[in-house]
């Protein structure tokens, strides 16, 4: 079985996470740009922060044979912090790197204004760099946060088939499936969607532009939901094919778009600026 996970914050993640989501079928992931957990203070610890997710953790990824790719933004929630703002000036230098395959997430929180200019700003970057979206649409007021997100794609220069909509449940799912965007889930272990919910999903509403994520990250979540998702939809009658579909060729399809996606590896030294991901010397075999 293969693997795309297009939403998971990698970074957040120890390097065993790696080693389990490898051998348990990863075999690429997508990072999108993510909020800290407490709030940053310039707009130069994004700068620091983007230049990880283009160098450190590729080289940590490819270690355990895992392809990984980013998106860079500025994230909903921190749209709303003047303090980060100025980082929507360095973007554009970012977007133009090799291992980025997509503007985000982009989207909303708390639909606020200052989410409003974020938004529009970064799908016009996304448009000027010929990237897709990866849309965040709200934990809260789902319905009227997905509205107001269409609206603003309306006015953009993306295609519906460049955008994908993240964190869609049953509420929302069949709105989306309406605008022609592909549609995205997160499947969590208390909130936001699960393996159960998700299959019901597809079933209802099919396996095109249907992307599965785990969407893990500092809090409480699981790098193993996409293989779980995997295995209930084999439980639930799926065959083979469709879970292949799902879980990678879709994926593939929609950040193919950026022209860049590089599934092969690129090649990686055995350190990253003199660090590794071993801890002190390896332990001699036993016996010697």
């Amino acid at each position: 079985m293969r693997i795309f996970d297009p939403h998971i914050h990698m970074s957040s993640r120890t390097t065993d996470d790696y080693e389990r989501m490898r051998a348990a079928g990863v075999a690429a992931v997508v990072e999108p740009s993510f909020w800290l957990g407490q709030p940053r203070t310039s707009a130069a610890t994004f700068l620091d922060y983007f230049d990880s997710l283009l160098g450190w953790e590729p080289y940590r990824a490819a270690q355990y044979g895992i392809a990984h790719h980013c998106a860079l933004a500025l994230n909903p929630k921190e749209a709303n912090d003047p303090r980060c703002t100025p980082v929507l000036a360095e973007l554009p230098r970012y977007l133009d790197k090799d291992n980025v395959v997509a503007v985000g997430e982009v989207g909303y929180d708390s639909l606020t204004p200052a989410e409003d200019t974020a938004l529009a700003t970064q799908l016009e970057l996304a448009a000027r760099h010929g990237l897709p979206a990866l849309v965040h649409t709200p934990h809260r007021d789902k319905a009227a946060g997905l509205e107001r997100t269409l609206a603003m794609l309306a006015e953009s220069e993306l295609a519906p088939e460049r955008v994908v909509l993240d964190h869609l449940n049953e509420t929302t799912v069949e709105r989306a499936a309406d605008s022609g965007c592909w549609m995205a889930f997160s499947v969590y272990p208390d909130t936001k969607m699960d393996e159960r919910r998700t299959v019901a999903v597809l079933r209802r509403f099919g396996l095109d532009r249907m992307l599965v994520n785990s969407a893990a990250d500092w809090g409480r979540s699981d790098p193993l939901k996409t293989r779980r998702v995997a295995d209930a939809m084999l439980d639930a009658g799926f065959t083979e094919d469709d879970v292949d579909r799902v879980l990678w060729r879709n994926p593939v399809a929609f950040f193919a778009q950026s022209g860049r996606l590089d599934l092969d590896g690129r090649p990686q030294p055995e350190s990253y600026e003199g660090n590794s991901i071993l801890r002190g010397t390896p332990a001699e075999p036993a016996g010697r």
